[in-house]
């Protein structure tokens, strides 16, 4: 009966988890937008056109209204909002995780093991298709002020697809390799390993589970120089914004190393029979 309510508890949890996770995403995926749109009537046009609305607007003594500014500023608000929601869920996404964590331990090793790897699976999903970083190329120019030259959201799928369109195939395919086919190859070997690891040919899933094993750490590492290369441009970047991908993408990573070692600790207790 404990056991029956234990994993009800536990898949509760995974699904409040997943929905933040997806409601993060929203958000995430609309304060892109609105931060490209905000972009696009910052342009040098766009405020050309901005000064000629301010200037109307004072020639007339205000009865002409700045239709300029207030859209701006109606940008820049519902921008704030976005922002506040994807962090807010954020932060109930990782909530509901170090609860889970903490609800782990109560359970039998292989359960803790199993529970960790659904929520490695579902940080690194989330991971993958968030922006991770928000680049914006400002220039301050003589009467209009402060130009956007450019803005790009970078995510690590969206990257990866843009690094394959401009020719830069070995850097695509190191990063395709790394951060995502060998994460997603990992996770799911660690599930397998733990929901079969009583069939004979669950020893080769054993084996494959020992050698990707060695790999744990390079996803530190993938992280660390997909976001030296995206920072690097010689056009004078003047912000790169951290986004909530990041956040996923680095719980998953942690969450993947703990698995890994409790995975490991279930299989020795088999070997020994324990």
């Amino acid at each position: 009966m404990i056991k029956i309510l234990k994993t009800v508890v536990i898949i509760c949890l995974l699904t409040i988890m997943s929905y933040f996770g997806f409601i993060t995403y929203k958000h995430a995926k609309n304060y892109e937008a609105i931060t490209s749109q905000i972009a696009t009537v910052c342009d040098a046009n766009a405020l050309a056109s901005g000064k000629i609305d301010e200037i109307t607007s004072i020639i007339s003594f205000g009865l002409v209204k700045n239709k300029y500014k207030t859209s701006l500023l109606q940008l820049k608000e519902k921008q704030k909002i976005s922002k506040e929601k994807s962090m807010l869920y954020l932060y109930y996404f990782m909530g509901i995780l170090i609860l889970i964590l903490i609800f782990s331990f109560t359970c039998t090793l292989r359960g803790a093991a199993l529970t960790l790897s659904f929520s490695t699976f579902i940080s690194l999903l989330y991971g993958l298709i968030n922006p991770i970083l928000m680049v914006t190329i400002h220039k301050n120019v003589n009467y209009l002020g402060d130009v956007i030259l450019s803005f790009e959201s970078k995510g690590i799928i969206g990257s990866i697809n843009k690094l394959f369109q401009n020719g830069e195939t070995i850097i695509a395919i190191t990063i395709l390799l790394f951060s995502i086919l060998l994460p997603v190859l990992k996770s799911l070997t660690l599930t397998f390993t733990l929901l079969f690891n009583q069939y004979s040919w669950s020893k080769h899933l054993v084996n494959f589970f020992k050698h990707i094993g060695k790999w744990s750490m390079i996803d530190v590492f993938v992280v660390a120089t997909f976001l030296v290369y995206l920072t690097s441009n010689g056009g004078g970047i003047s912000q790169a914004e951290i986004e909530v991908g990041l956040y996923f993408f680095l719980a998953y990573v942690i969450l993947s190393m703990i698995t890994a070692m409790l995975t490991q600790k279930v299989l020795l207790q088999q070997e020994h029979g324990l």
